[in-house]
């Protein structure tokens, strides 16, 4: 019964998104208006990186954050975009793109994140006096022997760097990265966790989760004690969800119980669903809201450039949003 109860409460609350273009207007994504007003850092984490629908859906809330909230600074977590002369691009026009994503990490070779750093480029060539930027990898603190060694240095390391970024320039940040990282609280040590500790109520966490799809491997429904599997008990086929709004006793319970939710990364194995996922925390420490999209589709891979120079784009597979 409480599982029904706080389905019931899902369906009356969630924001139902009327399209994922990343061109589209914004106004679904007003809901989200009273939760980003006044923060600092704005996180959308992606419980995989492979999907289409879930880029897309983070280009469109960082268009919303940018647009209409001030926000001029991006953090794509897990490599350098000024290095990679990412940064150089977005501001003069200066390079390609796409040759440029080449020498990046595999999760941003993506048609998905060419369409960002192109949308970037064409804000700033109508607000040269206010363009928006990536952030620059600031390296790490002066005091590395305070630096935790492993996963947790990493953690702190993605967390501090950004901290140092807007103490210094002042900019509003969005930073998309991995669900994993950007969650707050819980049992272990996150970006998130650091961003949060830092900013209080002004770092807010969107979780960016599914049901099933593929990605580009099938991806069957998660096991039905996951929080995915609860949120994916509506009729929509993309909602926002602020998790802050007020609900009956269930419902409370159910944020702050114990959760799973489920991260997938380069691969995965259907036969051992329920490994893929983070636990240790609770829907209402991690998140202040999610997004949530019932079928994925995978993301289309910029190839590497051939022998000539040009690079190959994989085929997209079919985008027609299917609920089986």
């Amino acid at each position: 019964m409480t599982t029904e109860t706080v389905a019931r409460w899902i369906g009356r609350h969630a924001h139902p998104l009327t399209t994922l273009d990343p061109q589209a207007p914004l106004a679904d994504l007003l809901p989200l208006a009273g939760l980003v007003r006044d923060a600092a850092v704005v996180a959308l984490g992606a419980s995989t990186r492979q999907a289409h629908e879930l880029s897309t859906v983070a280009h469109r809330a960082l268009r919303f954050l940018v647009e209409r909230h001030g926000f001029r600074s991006v953090a794509l977590e897990g490599d350098d975009a000024v290095r990679l002369g990412l940064g150089e691009y977005v501001g003069t026009g200066a390079g390609d793109p796409e040759e440029l994503l080449a020498d990046a990490r595999s999760f941003w070779r993506t048609e998905e994140i060419l369409d960002v750093v192109r949308w970037m480029r064409a804000y700033n060539r109508t607000h040269q006096d206010d363009p928006v930027r990536f952030v620059e990898d600031l390296g790490r603190p002066r005091t590395p022997e305070t630096q935790p060694e492993g996963l947790a240095g990493i953690e702190q390391g993605l967390g501090e760097s950004t901290i140092r970024w807007q103490e210094r320039t002042g900019d509003k940040i969005v930073y998309w990265g991995g669900l994993a990282h950007t969650v707050a609280g819980g049992s272990r040590a996150t970006a998130g966790s650091y961003l949060r500790e830092r900013f209080g109520s002004r770092y807010v966490s969107v979780g960016l989760t599914f049901h099933h799809g593929t990605a580009p491997y099938p991806i069957t429904p998660p096991p039905a004690d996951f929080a995915d599997a609860t949120l994916g008990r509506t009729e929509l086929d993309a909602y926002l969800l602020d998790l802050r709004t007020e609900g009956p006793a269930p419902v409370r319970a159910w944020l702050d119980a114990p959760a799973k939710t489920r991260v997938i990364g380069p691969a995965y194995d259907p036969e051992d669903n329920d490994a893929y996922r983070i636990s240790g925390g609770s829907l209402a420490d991690w998140f202040d809201a999610v997004i949530h999209t019932q079928v994925v589709t995978p993301v289309g891979v910029l190839a590497r450039p051939d022998s000539t120079g040009r690079g190959r784009q994989v085929p997209r597979h079919d985008r027609s949003r299917r609920r089986d």
